[in-house]
Protein backbone atom coordinates (compact mmCIF):
# COMPACT_ATOMS: atom_id res chain seq x y z
CA UNK A 1 0.00 0.00 0.00
CA UNK A 2 1.41 3.16 -1.13
CA UNK A 3 1.18 6.12 1.23
CA UNK A 4 0.19 9.36 0.84
CA UNK A 5 1.89 12.32 2.50
CA UNK A 6 -0.37 15.13 3.62
CA UNK A 7 0.79 17.43 1.10
CA UNK A 8 -0.21 15.45 -1.72
CA UNK A 9 -3.58 14.89 -0.18
CA UNK A 10 -4.21 18.28 0.10
CA UNK A 11 -2.96 18.72 -3.53
CA UNK A 12 -4.51 16.31 -4.78
CA UNK A 13 -8.22 17.59 -3.68
CA UNK A 14 -7.19 20.80 -5.28
CA UNK A 15 -6.79 19.13 -8.42
CA UNK A 16 -9.73 17.35 -8.18
CA UNK A 17 -12.01 20.54 -7.29
CA UNK A 18 -10.20 22.18 -10.30
CA UNK A 19 -10.71 19.56 -12.87
CA UNK A 20 -13.29 20.01 -15.63
CA UNK A 21 -12.92 23.97 -14.89
CA UNK A 22 -11.56 26.54 -17.84
CA UNK A 23 -8.69 28.93 -17.32
CA UNK A 24 -10.09 32.63 -18.74
CA UNK A 25 -7.85 35.51 -18.81
CA UNK A 26 -7.98 38.59 -16.49
CA UNK A 27 -10.46 40.92 -17.36
CA UNK A 28 -9.03 44.15 -18.32
CA UNK A 29 -8.85 46.85 -15.70
CA UNK A 30 -11.72 49.37 -16.59
CA UNK A 31 -10.42 52.98 -17.19
CA UNK A 32 -13.82 54.68 -18.40
CA UNK A 33 -13.48 57.08 -15.74
CA UNK A 34 -10.42 58.57 -16.52
CA UNK A 35 -11.03 59.19 -20.34
CA UNK A 36 -11.88 62.74 -19.36
CA UNK A 37 -10.71 65.63 -17.38
CA UNK A 38 -12.18 68.82 -16.37
CA UNK A 39 -9.15 70.71 -18.00
CA UNK A 40 -9.65 71.00 -21.78
CA UNK A 41 -6.48 72.03 -22.66
CA UNK A 42 -3.66 69.20 -21.88
CA UNK A 43 -0.94 71.43 -23.20
CA UNK A 44 -1.82 74.05 -20.38
CA UNK A 45 -2.23 71.63 -17.90
CA UNK A 46 0.65 70.27 -18.25
CA UNK A 47 2.44 73.59 -18.20
CA UNK A 48 0.51 74.71 -14.97
CA UNK A 49 1.65 71.27 -12.83
CA UNK A 50 5.46 71.20 -14.31
CA UNK A 51 5.29 74.72 -12.58
CA UNK A 52 4.21 73.34 -9.62
CA UNK A 53 7.29 71.57 -9.11
CA UNK A 54 9.30 74.73 -8.94
CA UNK A 55 10.75 74.24 -12.93
CA UNK A 56 10.15 77.57 -15.57
CA UNK A 57 7.99 76.70 -18.57
CA UNK A 58 7.54 79.18 -21.54
CA UNK A 59 5.30 78.11 -24.60
CA UNK A 60 6.77 79.30 -27.69
CA UNK A 61 6.55 79.18 -31.27
CA UNK A 62 8.71 76.22 -32.99
CA UNK A 63 10.64 78.57 -35.07
CA UNK A 64 11.95 80.80 -31.54
CA UNK A 65 12.48 77.38 -29.66
CA UNK A 66 16.26 77.87 -30.52
CA UNK A 67 16.65 81.89 -29.94
CA UNK A 68 14.62 81.27 -26.38
CA UNK A 69 17.05 78.31 -25.35
CA UNK A 70 19.76 80.80 -25.85
CA UNK A 71 18.24 83.43 -24.20
CA UNK A 72 17.50 81.10 -20.95
CA UNK A 73 21.39 79.59 -21.13
CA UNK A 74 22.58 83.37 -21.39
CA UNK A 75 20.36 84.01 -18.28
CA UNK A 76 21.87 81.28 -16.12
CA UNK A 77 25.92 81.51 -17.37
CA UNK A 78 26.33 78.69 -19.09
CA UNK A 79 29.01 79.21 -21.65
CA UNK A 80 29.39 74.93 -22.09
CA UNK A 81 26.20 73.15 -23.90
CA UNK A 82 26.15 69.85 -24.30
CA UNK A 83 23.24 68.72 -27.04
CA UNK A 84 23.25 65.30 -27.97
CA UNK A 85 22.99 63.53 -30.89
CA UNK A 86 19.59 63.64 -32.92
CA UNK A 87 18.23 67.09 -31.70
CA UNK A 88 17.60 68.90 -34.42
CA UNK A 89 20.36 70.57 -36.56
CA UNK A 90 19.68 73.69 -35.92
CA UNK A 91 20.12 73.96 -32.48
CA UNK A 92 23.74 73.01 -32.91
CA UNK A 93 24.18 75.45 -35.97
CA UNK A 94 22.69 78.60 -33.92
CA UNK A 95 24.14 77.60 -30.78
CA UNK A 96 27.31 76.94 -31.64
CA UNK A 97 28.02 80.70 -32.44
CA UNK A 98 28.00 81.81 -29.45
CA UNK A 99 28.19 78.88 -26.81
CA UNK A 100 30.55 76.19 -26.51
CA UNK A 101 29.11 72.80 -28.34
CA UNK A 102 30.64 69.64 -25.86
CA UNK A 103 30.99 66.59 -27.63
CA UNK A 104 27.64 64.49 -26.68
CA UNK A 105 29.57 61.29 -25.71
CA UNK A 106 32.15 63.27 -23.34
CA UNK A 107 33.11 61.03 -20.26
CA UNK A 108 31.87 62.15 -16.70
CA UNK A 109 35.08 64.53 -16.12
CA UNK A 110 34.12 66.36 -18.95
CA UNK A 111 30.59 65.94 -17.87
CA UNK A 112 31.01 67.98 -14.79
CA UNK A 113 32.36 70.95 -16.76
CA UNK A 114 29.05 71.11 -18.87
CA UNK A 115 26.46 74.19 -17.73
CA UNK A 116 23.36 73.19 -19.63
CA UNK A 117 22.14 70.29 -21.45
CA UNK A 118 19.58 70.60 -24.02
CA UNK A 119 16.99 67.67 -24.60
CA UNK A 120 13.95 66.71 -26.06
CA UNK A 121 11.88 64.33 -24.59
CA UNK A 122 9.71 61.30 -25.14
CA UNK A 123 6.70 62.05 -23.11
CA UNK A 124 4.99 64.78 -20.83
CA UNK A 125 2.47 64.33 -18.68
CA UNK A 126 -0.21 66.42 -17.49
CA UNK A 127 -1.75 65.59 -14.48
CA UNK A 128 1.71 64.82 -13.10
CA UNK A 129 3.95 67.59 -14.77
CA UNK A 130 5.93 65.07 -15.44
CA UNK A 131 8.77 64.95 -18.82
CA UNK A 132 9.79 61.31 -19.83
CA UNK A 133 12.79 60.39 -21.78
CA UNK A 134 13.38 57.17 -23.10
CA UNK A 135 17.01 58.57 -24.10
CA UNK A 136 16.35 57.91 -27.60
CA UNK A 137 17.53 61.06 -30.51
CA UNK A 138 17.72 63.96 -29.15
CA UNK A 139 17.41 63.08 -25.35
CA UNK A 140 21.02 61.78 -24.64
CA UNK A 141 22.29 59.16 -22.23
CA UNK A 142 21.14 58.96 -18.71
CA UNK A 143 24.68 60.93 -17.23
CA UNK A 144 24.11 63.45 -19.38
CA UNK A 145 21.11 64.82 -18.58
CA UNK A 146 21.97 64.22 -14.42
CA UNK A 147 25.19 65.72 -14.43
CA UNK A 148 24.58 69.59 -16.09
CA UNK A 149 23.28 72.07 -13.48
CA UNK A 150 20.84 73.54 -16.01
CA UNK A 151 18.42 71.23 -17.54
CA UNK A 152 16.75 73.20 -20.73
CA UNK A 153 13.62 70.20 -22.38
CA UNK A 154 12.14 70.87 -25.89
CA UNK A 155 8.71 68.86 -25.48
CA UNK A 156 6.24 69.05 -28.39
CA UNK A 157 2.81 69.62 -28.06
CA UNK A 158 1.70 66.41 -29.59
CA UNK A 159 3.85 64.24 -27.04
CA UNK A 160 1.57 65.49 -23.90
CA UNK A 161 -0.17 62.91 -22.31
CA UNK A 162 -3.19 62.99 -20.04
CA UNK A 163 -2.19 60.83 -17.43
CA UNK A 164 0.88 58.37 -16.80
CA UNK A 165 -1.13 54.75 -18.03
CA UNK A 166 -1.39 57.10 -21.50
CA UNK A 167 1.95 58.14 -21.30
CA UNK A 168 3.25 54.48 -20.22
CA UNK A 169 1.23 52.94 -23.84
CA UNK A 170 3.57 55.96 -25.77
CA UNK A 171 6.66 54.44 -24.30
CA UNK A 172 8.94 51.45 -25.50
CA UNK A 173 9.04 48.97 -22.69
CA UNK A 174 12.68 47.93 -23.98
CA UNK A 175 14.17 51.16 -23.41
CA UNK A 176 15.77 52.80 -20.68
CA UNK A 177 13.35 55.78 -18.63
CA UNK A 178 13.56 58.59 -16.30
CA UNK A 179 10.88 60.42 -15.12
CA UNK A 180 11.67 63.91 -14.11
CA UNK A 181 9.24 66.07 -12.04
CA UNK A 182 10.58 69.45 -11.56
CA UNK A 183 14.51 70.20 -10.66
CA UNK A 184 16.22 67.85 -8.61
CA UNK A 185 15.23 68.13 -4.64
CA UNK A 186 15.75 66.35 -1.43
CA UNK A 187 15.21 67.28 2.38
CA UNK A 188 16.59 66.44 5.31
CA UNK A 189 14.75 65.24 8.57
CA UNK A 190 13.74 69.05 9.50
CA UNK A 191 12.15 69.44 6.09
CA UNK A 192 15.31 71.57 4.70
CA UNK A 193 15.08 71.52 0.83
CA UNK A 194 17.99 70.61 -1.05
CA UNK A 195 18.20 71.27 -4.73
CA UNK A 196 20.42 69.72 -7.34
CA UNK A 197 21.57 66.91 -5.41
CA UNK A 198 20.51 63.49 -7.83
CA UNK A 199 20.58 65.73 -10.70
CA UNK A 200 20.45 69.21 -12.31
CA UNK A 201 19.62 72.37 -9.89
CA UNK A 202 17.25 74.23 -12.32
CA UNK A 203 14.62 72.43 -14.67
CA UNK A 204 13.47 75.10 -17.88
CA UNK A 205 10.88 73.41 -20.15
CA UNK A 206 10.05 74.53 -23.18
CA UNK A 207 6.39 73.84 -24.63
CA UNK A 208 6.55 74.22 -28.62
CA UNK A 209 3.91 73.27 -31.33
CA UNK A 210 6.58 70.96 -32.41
CA UNK A 211 10.33 70.08 -32.25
Amino acid sequence: MTSVSAREAVLGRVREALRGTERTPPSAVPREYRTTRPAADLVALFCETVADYKATVDRVAAEAAVSKIAEVARAAGARRLLIPDGAPQAWSQVLGEDFELVDPEAGTAALEQVDAVITTAAVGIASTGTIVLDHGPGQGRRAATLVPDLHICVVAEPQVADDVPAAISRLDPTRPTTFISGPSATSDIELNRVEGVHGPRTLHVLVTPAV
